[in-house]
């Protein structure tokens, strides 16, 4: 045991009924719901039981191909932090020479976008607990499309700032919603794969605003970087359109009693219709929880999470706020939006140099976030998790080393040695690397699927909240801090986090691979609880 519960905890372990404390069956358990669970013929203990048998004996099913295809479009709204994430990296390099601001200004226009997406991320939870996860995506593009457009037409930095502002409350709903949508939607088996993907759309996007700003560099600087930015409002605009065909998540739909609309959505997403069926009375009993129009409507929330969380709720809460605290505390945001600044200290002057060596560093993040996405789902979440760490602390303190010789030593513009110029490229794809193998994708699914159906949309909010003002605050100060311990010393630093990060990852992330919803919570649950749970099963 190590902690409170043990984290390497693998067995399938079931859920109590939600009326814990007194016995019955489902219907007793489920009042809500007891007209439409009159023709369940076995109870939810016994057929999750006779589940979890046959599911060992099975062979291992494919990717369900609509719900692939619901997930894939609700992602692309991932797209759009992406983009601007990669497009802002050489944006600002043409925005600072055209508007003529300060290195101060800089990190204020950067990190804005991240510390006010805090506001989008907290409103998200229970705008889609209100609308459904499907309208609060269109949202969240139509938000954004708005900010990308008073961007692209900014007269002064004012103006792009309150473009940004706007940009930063769709990004906000974007980054909570995508993932909650994709776990709710998808089979237990391939959930890992498909929650993942905001983060591989994620780096799509990077990429694309690297190859926008290659391609614009060349045009004069007062117009380049409005088109830079502007282009945004196109994949914004391709979300509002693609989204409205998605199907709501049955999770969602079962929380306001529209079973059938749910069983149909599930039939679809699940490759037999015993399946369905499975995964439909395991939503309805961890719906029973939230039965009342306050509790299904997502009030009362904040009260259980914050103010009288159980023990459970606590250790889920430390679980979610923690990884995303440590996804972006990695540095990863910074160093991509001034990856251009930290190759120019290693040597790299030229502008079309600097944007066309992200463009390597685009190009090496989606391999290997993809490569993390298909295979997650096979290692699991925390192997993952601590390669990713892991190696981001090695790669850190590499790149320290190679920024600190170049500083120590003297060496200024071409005489800088070009193998500790080659050392700090490979270290900073190195380390975007690992981040894309880890923290990246893994942060998003962890965080959507460990919530309790009731607790998940403002939870995953909650969690996605402080993900948003650690990115901005680090993003704020990114400059700062290295002029005052240079570079290097910032990626020591940084380098000592993510050994931290590893540490929590071992000691408090339970492994979640292969487990439905329903069956993740038993993992945060007392030991004293979980075997009240088997006697309550066996009798």
């Amino acid at each position: 045991m190590k902690g409170p519960y043990d984290p390497n905890l693998s067995e399938p372990l079931l859920q109590s009924n939600p009326g814990r404390g007194g016995g019955g069956g489902a219907d007793s358990d489920v009042p809500h719901h007891k007209s439409q669970q009159d023709d369940i013929d076995v109870s939810i203990a016994s057929e999750a039981c006779e589940g979890q048998q046959s599911d060992s004996g099975r062979r291992r099913p494919g990717l369900n191909r609509y719900a692939l295809g619901g997930a894939v479009l609700a992602s692309t709204t991932s797209v759009l932090l992406g983009y601007d994430i990669g497009v802002m990296s050489g944006a600002v390099l043409f925005i600072r020479e055209d508007l003529k601001i300060t290195s101060t200004q800089v990190e204020i226009l950067v990190g804005s976008l991240n510390v006010v997406s805090l506001i989008g991320s907290l409103a998200s939870g229970r705008t889609s607990d209100w609308l459904g996860r499907r309208y609060t995506i269109v949202l969240a593009a139509i938000t954004f499309l708005v900010g990308a457009l008073l961007m692209g037409l900014a007269p002064s930095y004012s103006f792009l700032m309150a473009g940004r502002l706007v940009a930063g409350i769709g990004v906000g709903y974007s980054l909570m919603i995508a993932p909650v949508y994709a776990a709710e939607i998808s089979p237990s088996v391939t959930r890992g794969f498909m929650a993942s993907l905001p983060e591989v759309f994620i780096n799509v996007g990077i990429l694309l605003g690297y190859i926008s700003n290659y391609t614009l560099s060349s045009l004069r600087p007062d117009i380049n970087w409005r088109l830079m930015l502007g282009l945004a409002a196109a994949p914004a605009l391709a979300v509002v359109v693609g989204v409205m065909v998605l199907p709501e998540s049955p999770r969602w739909l079962i929380m306001e009693d529209r079973l059938e609309e749910a069983r149909e959505i599930l039939v679809k997403t699940s490759d037999t219709e015993e399946e369905a069926q499975r995964r439909l009375e395991e939503m309805i009993t961890a719906a029973a929880t939230a039965s009342g129009e306050a509790q299904r409507h997502g009030q009362g929330v904040w009260r259980e999470l914050l103010w009288k969380p159980s023990r459970p709720v606590c250790r889920i809460l430390v679980a979610a706020i923690g990884i995303n605290f440590f996804m972006q505390a990695s540095g990863n945001d910074a160093v991509v939006y001034y990856s251009p600044e930290v190759f120019r200290d290693a040597g790299i002057d030229d502008k079309r140099q600097l944007v066309g060596v992200t463009i390597i560093m685009g190009f090496v993040k989606t391999f290997f976030v993809f490569v993390s996405a298909v295979f997650l789902d096979r290692f699991g979440r925390r192997p993952l998790l601590m390669l990713g760490s892991a190696g981001m602390a090695v790669s850190l303190a590499s790149l320290g080393m190679g920024s600190k010789f170049l500083e120590v030593t003297g060496y200024g513009g071409s005489d800088k040695p070009a193998w500790a110029i080659a050392l700090c490229i490979v270290a900073v794809c190195a380390d975007v690397s690992f981040f894309s193998i880890g923290l990246g994708p893994v942060t998003w699914v962890y965080t959507s699927e460990i919530f309790p159906t009731r607790l998940r949309a403002q939870g995953t909010s909650l969690a996605i909240s402080v993900n948003r003002l650690v990115s901005g605050a680090i993003a704020m100060s990114f400059l700062s801090v290295s002029k005052e311990i240079s570079f290097g010393g910032m990626f020591f630093v940084l380098g000592g986090i993510m050994g931290l990060a590893t540490l929590f990852t071992y000691l408090c992330l339970p492994e979640t691979k292969g487990k439905s919803l329903e069956e993740i919570g038993a993992l945060f649950e007392d030991a004293v609880d979980l075997e009240t749970t088997v006697d309550e099963i066996k009798l």
